[in-house]
């Protein structure tokens, strides 16, 4: 199905649900991109072992899809910081969302969301620097429906430039007008501490 094998068709049909296809990405390593920036196509997470954000994503999509959902994604882009990618889910008229992180923070959400801006809303008060406390997240997507792009991307060998590239460039819309920054409080010595927490340390083997 969508070009995949048969074990990897079985090991992505098990993730049924949100929930399961969270814990699985939650059980593989954080992807450092040691040997150069990195867009692996679902297959090549399963080969590899690893995955970031977009990468983990994209394994959420398709296994969305092959339960009969559509492949939704998300981008909050910020300021000064690295941007976010997850995939969407809607259960019972609520949103949510499947996010592979190596933070104690930017994870998964329950669906509870009426709006995908409520969504996104609720990664802000997490989204900071740990050196400066700044607040940095400053706009999300539209949701980007990846079978705008057919289903190759499943399987593709090559890194998948385009489809961050078109994520990156989709409309995106504003978490809070400008004229409202000054008044955005910074981060505590606390929230920064428990920023720091990470779960794959960049030393490690299997990243």
């Amino acid at each position: 199905m969508f070009g995949l094998s048969k074990p990897e068709t079985a090991i992505l049909k098990k993730l049924s649900t949100p929930i399961k296809i969270q814990n699985f990405l939650d059980q593989f390593p954080i992807n450092w991109e040691k040997r150069g920036e990195t867009y692996m196509s679902p297959r090549r997470v399963l080969r590899a072992g690893k995955m970031h954000c977009l990468e983990g994503a994209l394994i959420a999509c398709v296994a969305l899809l092959l339960a009969g959902e559509k492949p939704l994604m998300l981008d909050l882009k910020t300021k000064g910081d690295d941007d976010h990618v997850v995939a969407l889910y809607k259960k019972h008229g609520r949103w949510g969302a499947i996010s592979k992180t190596n933070h104690a923070t930017l994870r998964f959400r329950d669906p509870i969301y009426k709006t995908v801006r409520e969504l996104a809303v609720s990664y802000f008060h997490e989204y900071f620097s740990n050196q400066t406390g700044k607040k940095t997240l400053r706009s999300y997507s539209k949701p980007v429906n990846l079978l705008k792009f057919g289903t190759s991307w499943i399987t593709d060998e090559a890194d998948l430039f385009y489809i961050a590239e078109a994520i990156d460039n989709a409309p995106h819309e504003s978490i809070f007008p400008l004229k409202n920054f000054r008044h955005i409080r910074r981060a505590d010595k606390m929230e920064r501490r428990a920023g720091r927490l990470i779960e794959w340390k960049k030393s490690h083997h299997r990243t």
